[in-house]
């Protein structure tokens, strides 16, 4: 090898000439400018609120507190209710998860089996479903009058288990995985639950990890099922919908005592909009490192590996 340090399968670094630096320059430059696009707003969120609220309402949204308070947490905890709506929504993430990717797994990998019967017309009426709905008024009624899930944790924790999108995004990962692996599970001996499970499974990392994370958010930020079914009678509701329930008491006491004693700047509204954000979106960013590398990774790779 000559001394221009070019590449070999030692390691050795390549020597960049003047124009691939330029490119690779201008690459990190741009993904940065983009990383601190994205960031901004989640630190701008964070520094407000920990702000006092008449600072906020004098000189708007700041991402350094000039004057730092508790307060608006302080008044989230004092709900009493947020930490069982933590165990709650965790609990419902997990499972909801958790059984969804089970049911999502096996109907798209059962909707690409050629052998399958009425395959076609399953997947028409799968994809039918979500383009023409009753509408809200038969599917409360459904659930109260015929399912009687009124103030019940499965009206909330059903509906979201599946979803036409979700199953027609797992048949097409399904699809991209030759049909040979069947065959040879077959041929092995195999039946359609080990086929699934020891050959299928592994290949579907990546849609597992996609169509996870979907699920996983679709339960945290849950909060419209919970408005129509759960009522005062529930303690413990999911998170989100609890956090909004404290904002919506906030602002109507707010709007009540205008005019008093009780000043505005008594009652924080903008900085208690900022804690929610952060206590309902903290914990789910935690979420992404996990999944993310399934996302770059191909759907048929180390298919032929044992």
């Amino acid at each position: 090898m000559s001394n221009t340090n070019t590449k070999s399968m030692n390691g050795t670094k390549i020597k960049l000439d003047i124009s691939d630096k330029i490119i690779r320059t201008l690459g990190y430059i741009l993904v940065t400018i983009y990383a601190i696009a994205c960031v901004f707003p989640f630190l701008i969120i964070l520094g407000t609120s920990f702000t006092s609220e008449a600072i906020v309402r004098v000189e708007g949204v700041q991402l350094i507190p000039k004057e730092f308070t508790t307060y608006a947490y302080e008044l989230i905890l004092k709900a009493g209710t947020i930490g069982g709506s933590y165990i709650v929504t965790i609990l419902m993430t997990v499972c909801g998860t958790a059984v969804g990717l089970s049911i999502i797994a096996m109907t798209g990998y059962a909707l690409q089996r050629k052998d399958f019967p009425y395959r076609n017309a399953i997947s028409f009426y799968i994809y039918f479903t979500s383009l023409f709905q009753a509408g809200l008024a038969p599917y409360y009624l459904v659930m109260t009058q015929f399912y009687h899930l009124k103030d019940s944790y499965l009206a909330v924790f059903l509906p979201l288990l599946m979803s036409p999108w979700l199953i027609i995004l797992m048949k097409n990962f399904v699809k991209a995985i030759p049909h040979e692996i069947t065959e040879s599970g077959k041929i092995d001996g195999a039946g359609d639950m080990r086929i699934f499970v020891s050959l299928i499974l592994p290949m579907l990392k990546p849609a597992l990890a996609t169509i996870g994370l979907f699920l996983a958010l679709g339960y945290w930020n849950e909060w419209y099922q919970s408005s129509l079914f759960l009522s005062s009678k529930v303690t413990y509701k999911p998170l989100q919908y609890n956090l909004y329930e404290v904002v919506n008491k906030v602002q109507s006491l707010k709007n009540s005592v205008a005019g008093t004693y009780v000043t505005l700047t008594d009652l924080p509204s903008e900085t208690l909009k900022m804690a929610t954000a952060m206590v309902s979106c903290g914990p789910i960013i935690f979420l992404y490192p996990f999944v993310q590398k399934y996302f770059i990774g191909g759907i048929t790779v180390g298919a032929v590996k044992g």
